[in-house]
């Protein structure tokens, strides 16, 4: 009980990710911000969790927000000379025990469904061998194309967890499908996977 009276609450987790490595990988979109809020509902839950970023997501969420946040680097150039792996795209693949690339733009399910290597987040999903989830985020139009349709089952057919995209407010301020699942959820996605994984 406070000297005010009133009686003070515990907010914990239940660390249900404690000793698992999350690799989270940020693309340029909006929803990136999101990603922010997805890294500390992890740390929360008992993960280390490291980020990669594309420059694109640069450009809405600098990498410094990330490096405080998981209090590891972050990597945005698979090249960078201070990077503190020499392959920085298969360190983290092989300590990932679960990639989850959020928000995974139209263009980034593209490069994946065709296994491009390009830039760290997409070359960190083919040299990992853990699960993989991805969380889409893009407009309505590009949502409901026949290739972001395609994209998606291709990668779904291999394996790919893929959550949402959800229908809500974009940030055009249209509603429609489109807007990326929320990050409480993509922990849950994360804890079923990471379950089932270790059922196996």
């Amino acid at each position: 009980m406070r000297s005010d009276g009133v009686r003070a609450v515990a907010v914990t987790a239940d660390r249900r990710l404690e000793g698992r490595t999350i690799v989270v990988g940020v693309c340029g979109s909006i929803a990136a911000y999101k990603a922010a809020t997805l890294v500390r509902l992890l740390l929360r839950e008992g993960a280390d969790v490291y980020v990669a970023m594309t420059p694109a997501a640069a450009r809405f969420v600098g990498p410094a927000t990330f490096r405080a946040l998981s209090r590891h680097p972050v990597v945005t150039d698979m090249w960078a000379p201070d990077s503190p792996w020499d392959e920085p795209h298969v360190a983290l693949g092989e300590r990932a025990d679960l990639y989850v690339v959020a928000p995974a733009t139209a263009d980034m399910l593209a490069r994946l469904a065709v296994g491009l290597a390009d830039d760290v987040v997409c070359a960190t999903a083919l040299a990992t061998r853990s699960p993989i989830l991805l969380a889409p985020a893009m407009s309505d139009a590009m949502a409901e194309s026949a290739a972001v349709r395609e994209n998606t089952e291709r990668l779904r057919a291999r394996g790919v967890r893929i959550a949402g995209p959800a229908r809500g407010e974009l940030a055009s301020g249209k509603v429609g499908l489109g807007r990326m699942v929320e990050p409480d959820a993509i922990v849950a996605e994360i804890v079923e996977l990471l379950g089932a994984s270790a059922g196996r």
